[in-house]
């Protein structure tokens, strides 16, 4: 193909107060820069749209830089190169990199992974055999320390992330997977096809009630991707010596007065529970385990996922802000092209 002089971006109108909305998004017409010596141009395929985007659309200072307003957003994304001036990667090679957000990306050669599209769909690198992926195997088996026979909690659990958290925890000996979700439809999801031993829909009433119903005998690991209610009662039904993976707080990421901490924290002094929060950029020495593990119980079907597709980079915002809402099962993505 000729290579394009333009392509479509998103970019981050204005910084979110409060639950972003599509005001504080702008989908505009870019000029290409010109592709240089050791560079490719990527055709993006399907990106992701992922929690932790949220923190980077406010000013403060994290473990990554904040979004600047007026610039397009980034993020994961599987594309196929169409220029390349690099000896590593040829015209037509699908690859990993991290400049989603837009129709067109120039990337450094050496900063893209080159993926096989005939052994997982361009998708599948950005959810199971991506970094959420990564984040459930490492914050499960490293930042937990789950060992076999441990009766698990899943919070956020019909998610990308925790999807497979408890699957993973089954697969590796766990005697009690239960998981919290949205709805019902989604609580059926977690037991009826991924093997959960137990959820319930954190809407039909508290969530300490629910989670000591579905758990009599207590908590031995944690995994914690909503904080809120759901920290505050793990807390609460934790045995002694618990494991906590704090792997995010969406649940509390749109308050505009800030999250408050758990209300009994008490609870981790006198049952002396581990608390860790993790960052799956920390834990690169596992890549390449997870990798093995992760392909070989999906080639056996130990392992199932789901995704939700939105058509179209100029619906990326509305995909972003459902993804917070809860609206999707499994991994949520956007599809810029075929």
């Amino acid at each position: 193909m000729t290579a394009p002089s333009t392509g479509t971006e998103v970019r981050l109108a204005a910084r979110p107060e409060g639950w972003p909305t599509t005001a504080d998004f702008s989908v505009v017409e870019a000029e290409l820069p010109a592709v240089r010596t050791g560079q490719v141009l990527i055709r993006n395929l399907v990106m992701s749209v992922d929690p932790y985007m949220r923190g980077r659309m406010n000013n403060t200072r994290s473990y990554v830089p904040p979004f600047t307003v007026g610039k397009a957003l980034d993020g994961g994304a599987v594309g196929e190169v169409v220029v390349s001036k690099s000896p590593r990667l040829a015209v037509g090679d699908l690859v990993l990199h991290g400049l989603g957000w837009r129709e067109y990306a120039v990337v450094g050669a050496a900063g893209v992974v080159r993926v096989d599209p005939a052994l997982a769909p361009p998708g599948a690198y950005l959810g199971v055999l991506g970094m959420p992926g990564h984040a459930a195997y490492t914050g499960l088996l490293k930042a937990a320390e789950f060992r076999a026979g441990d009766i698990v909690f899943v919070s956020g659990a019909a998610g990308a992330v925790g999807s497979l958290v408890g699957q993973i925890a089954r697969l590796c000996g766990a005697k009690r997977v239960i998981g919290s979700a949205g709805s019902a439809e989604k609580v059926a999801y977690l037991t009826e096809e991924l093997g959960f031993d137990a959820a319930f829909d954190y809407k039909d009433g508290p969530v300490l009630e629910q989670l000591a119903n579905a758990a009599p005998a207590g908590i031995d690991v944690y995994f914690d991707n909503v904080g809120g209610d759901h920290l505050d009662a793990a807390l609460m039904v934790a045995r002694l010596g618990a494991r906590f993976a704090l792997c995010g707080n969406v649940s509390q990421v749109n308050d505009k007065d800030g999250p408050t901490g758990p209300r009994n924290l008490a609870q981790a002094i006198a049952k002396g529970i581990t608390l860790r929060g993790f960052l799956v950029w920390g834990h690169g020495d596992l890549s390449d385990e997870f990798t093995a593990r992760m392909g070989g119980w999906l080639a056996s079907g130990g392992i199932s996922y789901r995704e939700t597709v939105v058509e179209g980079l100029k619906n990326a915002p509305t995909a972003f802000i459902d993804m917070l809402r809860g609206a999707n099962t499994g991994k949520m993505l956007v599809r810029i092209a075929e």
